[in-house]
């Protein structure tokens, strides 16, 4: 079995970063139709990553994951033909509109927006052609393992970054209140915003608080057992972010998933080549708004970043002593000048920067709010950002060179990690004499530049008497080097799949707008997989109150300490949020421990 890695791509460039520092597929924007709108790359971009990526065996998907409109299926259609022109591996879809589209036979993959918590829609997904089925985030590792039983698809799943607090694709709340659809890649992100959380009286339980706010998610500790529960692809969230964090997470995940696989020998990595990191990658240099393992193990954890919605960093320590122009912090980490760092004040999170670090004596930019005995966070380390974003590692594949006289010509022939070989050569009467030793010879060999290569052994034949040119080595090398490179890219395999509509029954007869059907094709596909009954999708409901605008897994009231099921002395009535003077309605459902808001 094949363990992938997979890291997202802003652009090219931070794709390019990704596969350099250890990732095994790359997950990118296309031109329109992504579900981050501002993350969209264009054809030519996207080949240049295909073309480099595949040098490694990396494969490179493209994101098409929104829901679409009748207008927009001729371009949807056009832009997947292109895709397969320039050997995308797969494409990460959402609406099942394209499974009833004359489309070439790539690979398509279930985005985690289709809503894949449920065993019995996973296995219907499974039964029509899709290729990898991408886990809600919210599923424990039992029901992962029951799933997996269940199951032909490869499954993939997040194992680090930002969470929706919302099932993913079951989300309407920036759609309600802004009209910009988060499954149309437009999320205006309200559950980063504050709300105010009433009681069914207009009672004030919390007052302008992040409450729908979590953590980002850290599975670094779950990689081996989710090996073991049937995971083959490995997915690091942020699209979004900066160059910087793509290089620290890919690389801390990396070396996690190569420690793992060397404990199991029926796994291996699915790409080739392989990067010599010259740092330690630290995920808690990277945003984050502090980490959570989420509901991997089953078990209720409070899971909210309730006070603030941004970037908290790294603890340094806390606050011995506050002077007229410096502070004194209790830490063994090393500040330094710039550094940004963060701490609360009754709740609320205030920030400033370090302008001269001398030790534990720290001089602040602005030291309002801050008190003894404050704990502070740093939530940008200046030289370890500064050290990644000049950082160039480049990934090598692996290189013998065998050294040899025949019929009177001097030939050498390169044999790479997966056993690609070239044989070049030369006439050494047509050039001047050179080398004689073996050493320099080996030297001359190893000099790899900037070739995706490292020369890691050298066979020179005994019978080799003759002076050896440097200009000869020199030519030979790049001769073997540039051929082999060339002959991976054009023998590089895309998988083939090609989708066959069946009309097997889905599992339920009636659907409603969280389905997310939005044009005719969509419609079609599920009525012909028996479906009678089809509501059209939110953003095309014209009467939208009381209407469930986001599910999640996620619970107010066992976040507050009020859940009635450990509890029986609370109710499980309904909430209300309330920001900017509109209110939405929170309904508990304590049998299944699931939330949902409502909009009034």
């Amino acid at each position: 079995m094949k363990i992938e890695l997979l890291s997202p791509a802003k652009n090219t460039e931070s794709g390019i970063a990704a596969i350099d520092y250890g990732a095994d597929a790359v997950y990118i924007g296309a031109l329109k139709f992504g579900a981050r709108v501002n993350a969209g790359n264009s054809f030519e971009d996207i080949q240049k990553l295909i073309e480099y990526a595949h040098k490694f065996n990396v494969k490179v998907y493209p994101v098409l994951n929104t829901i679409i409109y009748d207008h927009e299926l001729p371009a949807v259609r056009e832009m997947i033909n292109r895709l397969y022109q320039i050997k995308a591996d797969a494409i990460i879809v959402q609406d099942m509109g394209i499974l009833e589209m004359e489309i070439p036979p790539i690979p398509l993959f279930a985005s985690t927006q289709t809503h894949n918590y449920d065993l019995d829609r996973i296995k219907f997904l499974d039964s029509v052609g899709f290729s990898r089925i991408i886990l809600a985030r919210e599923l424990s590792m039992d029901m992962i393992k029951k799933i997996r039983q269940n199951c032909q698809a490869e499954l993939e799943f997040f194992i680090h970054g930002a969470l929706c607090v919302s099932f993913s694709g079951q989300c309407y709340f920036s759609e309600a209140v802004v009209n910009r659809s988060g499954n149309r890649g437009e999320c205006s992100q309200p559950c980063r915003m504050k709300y105010n959380l009433l009681d069914a009286n207009g009672n004030v339980l919390l007052k302008n608080k992040n409450i729908l706010s979590l953590k980002d998610l850290n599975l670094s500790g779950y990689i081996s057992e989710l090996i073991d529960a049937g995971i083959s692809s490995f997915k690091i969230e942020g699209r979004l972010k900066d160059i910087s964090y793509v290089k620290n997470i890919t690389a801390y995940y990396r070396i996690l998933i190569d420690e793992a696989l060397k404990q199991n020998s029926s796994r291996e990595k699915s790409s080739s080549g392989s990067t010599n990191f010259n740092f330690i990658p630290d995920p808690l240099k990277s945003f984050n708004r502090s980490f959570t393992d989420y509901y991997i193990n089953k078990k209720r954890n409070r899971v909210a970043s309730i006070n603030s919605e941004k970037s908290l960093g790294e603890i340094i320590g806390k606050v011995k002593s506050i002077n007229n122009n410096f502070i004194i912090i209790d830490s063994d980490k090393k500040l330094n000048n710039g550094d940004g760092i963060c701490f609360f004040d009754n709740d609320i999170l205030y920030g400033t920067n370090i302008n001269i670090a001398n030790g534990n004596k720290i001089y602040l930019n602005n030291p309002e709010h801050l008190k003894p005995g404050a704990l502070i966070y740093r939530n940008y380390d200046t030289q370890f950002d500064k050290f990644l974003s000049k950082n160039r590692l480049k990934r090598k594949l692996k290189l013998s060179f065998r050294l040899y006289i025949q019929s009177d010509k001097l030939h050498l022939t390169g044999t790479d990690e997966d056993n690609y070989s070239f044989n070049s050569s030369i006439d050494l009467n047509n050039y001047k004499s050179g080398y004689t030793s073996t050493e320099k010879i080996e030297t001359q060999l190893k000099k790899s530049g900037e070739s995706i290569f490292e020369v890691t052994s050298i066979n020179i034949e005994s019978e080799i008497h003759h002076e050896i040119p440097v200009k000869a080595l020199n030519e030979l090398r790049r001769s073997v080097t540039i051929a082999l490179e060339n002959f991976r890219i054009e023998n590089y395999k895309n998988k083939s799949i090609e989708i066959i509509p069946n009309s097997i029954p889905y599992p339920e007869a009636g659907i409603d707008y969280k389905t997310n059907v939005t044009n005719s094709k969509a419609e079609g596909f599920y009525k012909r997989h028996g479906v009678k009954t089809i509501e059209s999708g939110f953003e095309l409901q014209k009467n939208r109150k009381n209407k469930e605008i986001m599910r999640t897994k996620y619970c107010i009231r066992y976040e507050i300490g009020k859940c009635p099921v450990i509890d029986k002395t609370h109710d499980a009535s309904p909430l209300y949020l309330e920001n900017n003077n509109k209110k939405y309605r929170v309904e508990f459902d304590c049998k299944e421990c699931m939330m949902k808001i409502i909009l009034e």
